[in-house]
């Protein structure tokens, strides 16, 4: 427990009721109905792996390979992402606690701010609760919160049930082909993580180093704030030749360091993504009959958003960027695909040095002559 005289620097607890209580509801379904829907997307997942698979030509490798499928509702994925959280921000928290434990009354700042910090992680989990579709969450720490724990490779896959429903019916699309579609996008995500020893460990690195560089003196954290704040409101810090209004908070607080470490993370993301994106529509004409009109009608969902608030949000926290990663990663990948084949493109998966740059994933010939020919000289 990350703590300072017995008052931990986030009150998770605290952020796990703030988000239950303002999550809201999900669609309404009888109990058969959300048995059978449970059912059904175990069913999907398994055989997502065979599909997965097939498509790709990645097998599962070691004792990541063994990592459980968990159908959840909002409430369960908020616990298991709150457990995530906890053990991935525990090298900061834990540096934190010790600048504050040289400051004068820095107990009382440390409870203070724990309650006020586990508020605002609750409102950010309720906000995205009802909207995440699946997840593999690659840092869970075993949970009794939940029923599956994360096999030997630290992973596991969480379908969110009423999410699902709820986007199905919204879509007006077939439930049982909409399902799979999205069982499909999700277990690609497995296959990566368990087909790939090396990238759990690479991408949590990364995330270390960038978190080791975050400034934690409070002046130059206010300083920060207070540029976001203008941002927010469409203003633009003095002495700036640049429209901070079109960057998110997350790019407002990094250092020089950060920039370019989330430089890396956002190219390995858009690999991901767009690499999950690729293959679920890559399997879904052979076996999702309606793809072509799940695929129009989502992605439109996905530009659009809900309304002027949910626009805001996804704007503030970065969320437009990672829709940028879905469509650029989608290119990248099928730009090496056609030039080199799937055996061509999974060199990517051969080690951190052969991960596109964010350059190249938005030049994929420049990936290719740096990887193939290279290797072919």
């Amino acid at each position: 427990m990350t703590s300072l005289g017995g008052v931990e620097m986030v009150d998770w607890n605290l952020a796990v009721a703030t988000a239950t209580r303002l999550v809201r509801p999900g669609p309404e379904v009888s109990r058969d109905e959300a048995r059978a829907v449970v059912a059904e997307l175990r069913r999907h997942a398994k055989a997502s792996e065979g599909h997965v698979r097939a498509f790709t030509g990645m097998e599962p490798v070691g004792p990541a390979s063994d990592t459980p499928v968990l159908v959840v509702d909002r409430a369960s994925w908020i616990r298991a992402n709150v457990a995530g959280f906890r053990e991935l921000l525990a090298p900061l928290l834990d540096k934190m606690r010790q600048r504050r434990a040289s400051v004068p009354g820095g107990a009382m700042l440390g409870a203070v701010g724990g309650k006020v910090t586990g508020v605002e992680v609750g409102m950010l989990l309720s906000f995205l609760a009802s909207r995440v579709l699946g997840q593999y969450e690659t840092f869970a720490p075993a949970s009794r919160e939940l029923p599956g724990s994360p096999g030997e490779g630290g992973g596991r896959l969480l379908l969110v049930a009423p999410n699902i429903v709820h986007v199905e019916r919204e879509l007006d699309v077939e439930p049982h082909d909409f399902r799979l579609w999205v069982s499909l996008h999700e277990e690609t995500h497995r296959t990566q993580f368990t087909a790939v020893p090396w990238l759990r460990d690479h991408i949590e690195g990364e995330i270390q180093a960038f978190l080791s560089e975050t400034e934690v003196d409070p002046s130059t954290l206010l300083e920060r704030l207070r540029e976001a704040a203008q941002a927010a409101a469409g203003g633009r810090p003095e002495g700036t030749g640049e429209d901070d209004g079109s960057r998110s908070f997350v790019e407002l607080v990094q250092t020089p360091a950060q920039r370019d470490i989330l430089g890396r993370l956002t190219a390995v993301m858009s690999l991901l993504e767009g690499h999950a994106d690729y293959v679920m529509d890559g399997v879904g004409p052979q076996v999702v009959p309606s793809v072509v009109e799940i695929r129009e009608k989502f992605q439109k969902r996905r530009q659009t958003g809900a309304g002027r608030l949910d626009q805001a949000l996804r704007k503030l926290l970065g969320l437009d960027a990672k829709l940028r990663q879905y469509r650029d990663g989608e290119r990248f990948v099928r730009a090496v695909v056609d030039q080199v084949g799937m055996d061509g493109f999974n060199r990517v998966w051969t080690s951190p040095n052969t991960l596109p740059t964010k350059s190249e994933i938005a030049k994929p010939t420049e990936w290719v002559a740096r990887v193939h020919r290279k290797a072919e000289s």
